[in-house]
């Protein structure tokens, strides 16, 4: 039973809307009389594919959004989020109009739903008839439909292009066991080497196996053959147990090309044997992997491998290649950075190695280079400029190593990296030093902590240890950690930083492919140095130092700092955000901003629950630091 006042409550919601303002009340309740007030629950459908549509929706609370499936049903993507004031089924008033084509019309394709309960007002088009000749209306209708057309074509326009970059196609998932070789060839502990040789090429194979009672013991590989036999003069009668590499890196049959890929890669080999719980079934090499997918990937890993200094401008375009491949190729991110890192650092330690060589003279001290930013963080993939710093043992060798800073950053700059405009390179006095040096240097940050301060401290400790002497470095972070320890205030200041720069929440409306509310993110500002430094404050107060973000994750889980569950969510929600922000930059050359029209509704969904477990991390560093 209608309460008597019932179309007096709705006249109070719509009266400032198009449809009704303007005319005397009589008049509006008389056109709400023939209306209909309808409540939908969550989730519920409110206007169905292909069903007849002879009025409007107006929104009077609640939001719906407006979505279409794919042939399937398996997948969809939501068109349009609408919310409280706003019409749905403005395609329709082609229907009122007359002007539509017969047959099966796409606009009927679309459905809506509610997403949260909803009160919706139907408005019957003899209600529109009435009211179509106020220009007030006309005006209203044909603004949200121009509207509405804009961003149509603009998103169209994003996708098009979108499949013209990258094709329409599911993420490359090949298993080790589709590539590798399944025939083994192996050989006992104490066979001959010469009998391996004539083996190796009987059997057309660059590595033959050592096994006994059927347990892998070692590898033996053409470049075995010469570097420890030939080049060594040992006798050919030597046995293989003195030659081989024991206990070789293994990998299972079920693990992703792209996994077998990071292998060889960060360890510097080319060939997995593959297994099967404990059972030998293969082998696979660099050699497979890269024939699968690309055979000029070959000849940018052999730049990388044989770099010198006239040929080291040649190596970022061979990075770049590879890189090119694991993102068309869509392998997760968090392994397609794993993997460029570890270029990037036999990149960088061979510059450090030239470096060295190009002083000519022996190195006087040991030393530790360090490279900070996304570099040290290990989520680099586009060379930008130079951030990195040199720690050595002695102050009386502060003129060599001056000159050796220079020197790095000289190779580095050849390499194809830009000198950091800040000037944080070890070619500057202040980014050099001995442990005492820098001890001294980063207690000045903590008892003078001034914005700019803080800004190099955030720089800092980015830092990840890269080449030189493993003792000083372990010395250097335990200097370091002793110095935190005991300025917990620092460690809050870096904390009031970081609450000018919270994460921003996304909500329903940015699902939508057209009308959002919001149209772009800065992943890099607004998102990405939230979380990098939420990470390294919690990180520093717990007792870590260095390392990737995804090394520091694991570190505060261990601690019982993040639970297991949070953890992982993390590292997905560092995937995700990584994901669009890497794809974003590569395609754009430098701009971190992702524009919302080019995302999927599930990149959308996606990246709302990212946001919010980003969010979840820079919340607990707050909590923390209470005041």
């Amino acid at each position: 039973m209608e309460p008597k006042n019932y179309k007096e409550i709705i006249l109070e919601a719509v009266r400032f809307h198009p449809f009704f303002q303007g005319v005397d009340v009589r008049m509006a309740l008389s056109l709400i009389e023939l209306c209909e007030l309808r409540m939908y629950e969550k989730h519920e459908t409110m206007l169905k594919k292909e069903a007849p549509r002879d009025g409007l929706l107006l929104i009077l609370s609640g939001i719906a959004e407006v979505f279409i499936k794919n042939e399937q049903g398996t997948q969809e993507e939501v068109l349009e989020v609408v919310q409280k004031g706003e019409l749905i089924g403005i395609s329709s008033l082609a229907d009122f109009l007359g002007v539509s084509k017969p047959g099966k019309e796409a606009a009927t394709q679309v459905e809506v739903r509610a997403v949260e309960p909803c009160k919706a007002l139907y408005i019957p088009f003899t209600v529109i008839a009435k009211r179509w000749d106020d220009p007030n209306v006309h005006d209203y209708l044909l603004a949200q439909v121009s509207v509405r057309l804009k961003d149509i074509y603009a998103s169209l326009a994003e996708q098009v292009q979108l499949v013209r970059d990258f094709g329409e196609r599911d993420a490359f998932m090949l298993r080790v066991q589709d590539l590798m070789t399944d025939r083994v060839v192996g050989v006992s502990p104490t066979t001959k080497v010469q009998e391996a040789a004539i083996l190796m090429h009987k059997e057309s194979t660059s590595s033959v196996l050592v096994m006994e009672n059927g347990r892998l013991d070692g590898i033996i590989t053409e470049r075995d053959m010469v570097e420890r036999v030939i080049a060594a003069g040992r006798s050919l009668d030597c046995v293989a147990r003195e030659v081989m590499t024991p206990d070789p890196v293994t990998i299972s049959r079920f693990s992703y090309y792209y996994d077998a890929l990071s292998l060889i890669l960060l360890k510097g080999i080319k060939h997995l044997p593959v297994v099967e719980g404990e059972k030998l079934i293969g082998v696979v090499t660099l050699s497979d992997l890269l024939r699968k997918k690309n055979l000029n990937v070959m000849k940018t890993i052999q730049k990388i491998e044989q770099c010198t200094e006239e040929t080291i401008v040649s190596v970022k375009k061979a990075i770049y290649d590879i890189l090119g491949t694991l993102i068309k190729d869509k392998i997760p991110m968090l392994k397609t950075l794993e993997i460029v890192t570890g270029l990037y650092d036999r990149l960088v330690k061979r510059a450090v190695e030239l470096s060295v060589e190009a002083m000519g003279e022996e190195v006087p001290c040991a030393f530790a280079f360090y490279q900070m930013g996304s570099a040290g963080r290990g989520e680099q993939f586009l060379l930008t400029d130079q951030d990195h710093f040199l720690v050595y043992e002695k102050e009386e060798y502060n003129e060599y190593f001056s000159r050796l800073g220079r020197e790095i950053t000289n190779m580095l700059e050849k390499a194809g990296y830009a000198r950091c405009l800040g000037l944080m390179m070890c070619s500057e006095g202040k980014w050099r030093g001995t442990i005492e040096g820098w001890q001294e240097r980063v207690r000045g940050w903590i008892l003078q902590a001034t914005n700019d301060h803080l800004l190099l401290a955030q720089n800092f400790f980015s830092y990840r240890f890269l080449t030189g002497s493993h003792t000083l470095h372990e010395r250097f972070e335990e200097g370091i950690r002793e110095l935190l320890q005991r300025s917990k205030i620092f460690l809050f200041r870096l904390s009031q930083v970081e609450r000018e720069h919270v994460i921003p929440t996304l909500d329903q409306p940015i699902r939508s492919i057209f009308k959002l509310e919001r149209k772009q993110l800065d992943m890099k500002k607004e998102v990405l140095f939230a979380y990098h430094h939420s990470l390294q404050i919690l990180t520093l107060l717990h007792g870590g130092m260095s390392g990737t973000s995804v090394a520091k994750i694991s570190f505060l889980k261990e601690k019982g700092v993040l639970s297991e569950v949070f953890a992982n969510d993390l590292k997905q929600a560092a995937e995700e955000v990584l994901r669009l922000y890497v794809t974003q930059r590569w395609q754009h050359q430098g701009k971190s901003h992702i524009e919302f029209a080019r995302l999927s509704t599930r990149e959308k969904e996606e990246l709302i629950l990212s946001l919010k477990s980003l969010k979840e991390l820079q919340s607990q560093v707050f909590a923390n630091f209470t005041v």
